[in-house]
């Protein structure tokens, strides 16, 4: 039963992601399945609404439920629904620019940003990516991230005169992370920009997404960022607790 399952989650990837219709030899040849086994999932898969025939090619597609359930997932795992709110409320109480990340490939990727009131400021932009190695919200996933090797490129450059360059040495960093329950980059990626996150636990206790605050590195001595860590990881825990953590 589970390679059957696993079998049909297989042949449903593989419909998902192509542009047209494909025929029962394509997806045979290309899952390395039998035809008649590709034929007994098709038809129960078109059973539970799941897959499509075309009438006239005969070739098979996906239907529309699976954007339905994807959107009833997303629904309730809108992470920037669910954190602007608690941003808003950190930037206004730091004045700094606050941040909301998520892992993607080797980078870090912005998904939704307050901007600090002061004009001096940290720039970055929804959408826009870094190094997650040498960020702050991007270390923070790293040090949560379940298959490391994949998430770091095979040479660590050195964008600054203080970026970790060495695979042994960053390991060392990320675990330090994960102890202390934030992670920083003083200067890492933009030489006078500072940046401090936290991790944003689901209700299985991954972290998909961090938190994180940044901003001039003149202006975040280390009386700011004592002053503000735990501002950032008491939203963090607020965040978390609204994507179903309960955890400590």
């Amino acid at each position: 039963m589970g390679k059957t399952l696993t079998k049909g989650l297989q042949l449903l990837e593989r419909l998902a992601a192509s542009p047209e219709p494909v025929s029962i030899l394509e997806l045979s040849r290309d899952l390395d399945l039998v035809q008649s086994n590709v034929h007994r999932l098709l038809q129960t898969l078109m059973q539970c609404g799941y897959v499509q025939q075309d009438a006239l090619t005969r070739r098979y597609r996906c239907s529309m439920r699976l954007w339905e359930l994807g959107t009833q997932l997303s629904d309730r795992l809108d992470l920037p629904r669910i954190a602007r709110p608690h941003m808003q409320e950190l930037a206004r109480q730091t004045q700094e620019t606050v941040h909301l990340a998520i892992l993607d490939g080797t980078d870090v990727l912005y998904i939704d940003k307050i901007d600090s009131p002061q004009p001096v400021r940290s720039y970055t932009r929804v959408g826009g990516r870094a190094p997650a190695y040498c960020t702050g919200t991007g270390k923070m996933l790293l040090a949560y991230c379940e298959d490391l090797k994949s998430a770091l490129p095979g040479r660590l450059v050195k964008h600054t005169a203080v970026t970790i360059a060495s695979h042994t040495a960053l390991k060392a960093a990320l675990r330090q992370v994960r102890e202390q329950g934030y992670s920083e980059n003083a200067g890492e990626w933009r030489e006078d920009v500072y940046g401090m996150a936290a991790p944003l636990f689901d209700a299985t206790g991954s972290v998909p997404a961090a938190i994180g605050i940044s901003g001039p590195l003149a202006r975040m001595d280390a009386d700011v960022v004592r002053r503000i860590r735990p501002m950032l990881q008491e939203t963090a825990r607020i965040i978390s607790r609204e994507m179903g953590y309960r955890g400590g």
